[in-house]
């Protein structure tokens, strides 16, 4: 398990003086970042490649306030990969400065070639690198049909 700590500044507290929801998307996706890029999957890479990352959807729970003056402690784990590499899946989960778990954060993305703006799967050099990573207990290998699980479409303006 990766684990990423955060000191908690003015500017991710909101109106009501707790970790504003904004907070916890950005303490998740930096998370994220560092892990990737601690594992090879930093802007040279991702030049060399011409792709990036995008996400389908991020869903938090909250267990427990969270407030100002003391860190707070995210994780990840990978839970999900497609065979080919192109759909991911991690879990965080965030723990205050005793170690209990405040907040759960699950997400889904994929990556997109940046030229053609299409989801592709991974280079070999790149998802070598994912096969690599520990599996938790709930890992699964991810198919196109679990992007759709949500079954959410949209609908346009008239």
């Amino acid at each position: 398990m990766y684990i990423k700590e955060f000191e908690i500044r003015w500017n991710d507290i909101d109106a009501n003086r707790h970790l504003a929801n904004k907070a916890y998307i950005e303490f998740a996706a930096h998370t994220r970042m560092s892990f990737l890029g601690e594992n090879g999957f930093n802007h040279k890479t991702f030049g060399k490649y011409n792709l990036g990352p995008v996400v389908f959807y991020e869903h938090i729970y909250y267990f427990k306030e969270v407030f100002a003056g003391k860190p707070l402690r995210v994780s990840l784990e990978l839970v999900g990969l497609s065979e080919d590499g192109m759909f991911f899946s991690f879990e965080h989960n965030y723990y205050d400065y005793k170690g209990r778990n405040v907040a759960r954060c699950e997400m889904m993305g994929a990556w997109i070639d940046l030229g053609s703006r299409k989801l592709i799967g991974l280079p070999e050099e790149m998802l070598s690198i994912l096969d690599t990573i520990e599996r938790p207990k709930n890992f699964k290998i991810l198919t196109k049909e679990d992007t759709r699980k949500f079954a959410k479409i949209p609908v346009d303006l008239t």
